[in-house]
């Protein structure tokens, strides 16, 4: 099975992602945490360059790459990125053995109001570019297996993991 976390960056997929596999590794083993921010430090994929759309269509496939090599293996992925391409997203559910979708969702402005990786303002103020959400359009999943509301207060992430773990058995 690969569940695929996603939403825009600093909405919670990492925690939320890190706290499901913990889980879920307690009770199988052969579950591996896959991250979009790992893989791009893998591949020395973190130049300006890289976060262009083709940068980051370049880096999702790869995530889909290692998440069906883990898959064919019979290992349980956990796998957490922006997933900003629709027709990757599709394909999941065609290429995976068993394949469940959740959406993070948080509000752009609420992003940008904690921005905890002053990623937002930097964009905001023009330091930066190719930031999704911003510059990048962001258009939600079409067919989530579940939309988590995050809520962002740590004391939450558990009750979010539950929910996770209902629509995976």
């Amino acid at each position: 099975m690969v569940v695929w976390l996603i939403g825009l960056s600093g909405s919670g997929k990492t925690t939320i992602g890190s706290a499901f596999y913990q889980r879920v590794k307690l009770k199988k083993e052969a579950t591996v945490l896959v991250d979009g921010d790992g893989i791009r430090a893998i591949f020395k994929h973190e130049s300006y360059h890289d976060y262009s759309v083709n940068g980051r269509r370049i880096s999702a496939e790869r995530l889909q790459e290692i998440c069906l090599w883990l898959d064919k293996q019979g290992l349980d992925v956990v796998c957490c990125n922006l997933g900003i391409f629709d027709d990757i997203n599709l394909k999941n559910r065609e290429i995976f053995s068993d394949y469940r979708e959740v959406f993070i969702d948080v509000s752009i402005d609420k992003l940008i109001a904690q921005d905890n990786k002053c990623l937002y303002q930097s964009a905001l103020r023009g330091e930066q570019t190719n930031v999704v959400g911003i510059d990048i359009q962001y258009t939600p999943p079409c067919s989530p297996d579940l939309t988590i509301k995050n809520s962002q207060k740590l004391e939450d992430v558990s009750s979010y993991v539950d929910k996770i773990i209902s629509i995976c058995n």
